[in-house]
């Protein structure tokens, strides 16, 4: 991409706070950035091949609310990004990481994560003290199991469609937020899905299919009628 068509980028974007620059092939983070670190709201750099962020610049954007870096190459996060105090919304899709930084917890104001696609192995702990996190999408990657740690997390929807979770805690249930949780595609069995999420929990759509069980054995178990009448209800609140 020519200088000269980087530079508009850049003038528009010091008017508007809006920095997009997708599917343009770029191998690094733009360094002319660095003049916009006061004014920017938004930056989406989906669809290139950037295969790290700058531990300089990357924490300096103090207004920062989206910051989109979809389909890229990126296989490990800067602590600096974590010093992104307004940061909202945080789309990092269909990527090459296989953990965050330890602290990811310092993004205080985030409130929707997409790991979609990643190499993630575990839940990462450091989500679990984000008190503002509504939407965690961890889709496709390589999670085995939801640990202990996930009774703490705020978050309001749970997406963990197509990983490869056979075991998840109980705790799940202890999740004050929690409304949402997709386990499509993972290798659960039927015995070791929680009773407590039906009969003892805020969940009211949980999404199960394509596991190692049918899904009319889910209905047989002691608290799905309970779990019914909360779907029902929320069914009829968005009718």
């Amino acid at each position: 991409m020519g200088n000269s068509a980087l530079r508009a980028h850049v003038e528009t974007a010091q008017k508007t706070g809006v920095f997009q620059l997708k599917d343009r092939g770029l191998t690094e983070f733009p360094s002319e950035l660095q003049k916009l670190t006061s004014n920017l709201r938004t930056i989406d750099l989906s669809n290139n091949k950037i295969d790290s962020l700058p531990p300089l610049l990357i924490g300096k954007f103090a207004l920062l609310k989206s910051l989109s870096l979809n389909n890229n190459k990126l296989t490990v996060l800067p602590d600096e990004l974590c010093n992104l105090k307004k940061l909202e919304t945080l789309s990092l899709n269909s990527n090459h990481l296989r953990e965050l930084p330890s602290t990811f917890g310092q993004l205080s104001a985030l409130k929707t994560l997409s790991l979609s696609g990643n190499q993630l192995g575990a839940l990462p702990p450091q989500l679990c003290s984000l008190r503002h996190l509504d939407v965690v999408d961890l889709s496709k990657n390589q999670i085995q199991s939801i640990p202990d740690t996930v009774g703490e997390l705020q978050a309001i929807e749970l997406n963990l469609n197509q990983n490869q979770i056979s075991q998840i805690s109980v705790r799940i249930s202890c999740c004050p937020r929690l409304k949402v949780l997709r386990l499509e595609e993972n290798c659960l069995e039927l015995s070791m899905l929680p009773q407590s999420i039906l009969s003892d929990s805020q969940i009211c759509l949980l999404a199960v299919e394509g596991n190692l069980f049918e899904i009319k054995k889910l209905r047989e178990l002691e608290g799905y009628d309970k779990y019914m009448e909360r779907f029902t209800a929320t069914k009829k609140k968005f009718a």
